[in-house]
């Protein structure tokens, strides 16, 4: 779910972009079929998510939902961290935020044809209904979180995680300061792409 991280991370093409999106609909997707542009933007996918599911910062981040809570937390801090990525996008990016979200919107569009139909969906609905500018506020991100526990085909307790959020969001916040620098780097570092990161390109 955390999106915004995934296109910051990409590369500036649309295939990179798709790729790097795919992870998250890959499920009866023909890898063989794929590009290698758009194969080493699934594979950058992965590599952001183990660094990520392996990070100190994240750990303790998971550790501050409460018991009940803590299987949803992953997916809610993914979200979070993409609504702290926008609150501190001058910290990481000199490119204006509106202009990325722009340039990396019109490269998916490119794709749009070619994406498995639930990822066609969900894309055409951030880029019609600009999803990153929600996330942009505290309160989208509730409202997102919400819409993500009614989709579950199971009751469950996924929309109370936004309290764990507002009452460790101080500590949320200096984790993600602490840790997307070092996904950053290890991306630069060790990703497959090699290559300078979208977010940190100018367009």
């Amino acid at each position: 779910m955390n999106y915004l991280t995934h296109l910051f991370l990409a590369q500036p093409n649309a295939d990179s972009h798709y790729g790097n999106l795919l992870g998250d609909f890959r499920k009866g997707v023909a890898l063989a079929t794929l590009s290698n542009g758009v194969s080493r933007g699934l594979e950058n996918h992965y590599t952001v998510d183990k660094f990520t599911d392996s990070h100190a910062s994240v750990k303790q981040a998971k550790a501050l939902f409460k018991p009940e809570h803590r299987r949803f937390a992953p997916v809610a801090i993914d979200m979070l961290f993409d609504h702290l990525l926008i609150t501190h996008w001058a910290r990481f990016s000199t490119i204006p935020f509106e202009a990325f979200c722009e340039h990396s919107f019109s490269l998916l569009e490119k794709k749009l044809p070619v994406m498995p139909t639930t990822m066609q969906r969900s894309v055409s609905h951030m880029i019609t209904h600009n999803w990153f500018a929600d996330y942009a506020e505290f309160e989208g991100i509730g409202y997102a979180i919400q819409a993500v526990a009614k989709r579950i085909r199971f009751k469950n307790d996924f929309a109370q995680c936004v309290q764990d959020i507002e009452a460790n969001f101080t500590s949320l916040n200096s984790l993600f300061l602490g840790f997307f620098p070092a996904l950053i780097e290890h991306v630069q570092q060790h990703g497959p792409e090699r290559g300078t990161p979208s977010g940190l390109i100018t367009v």
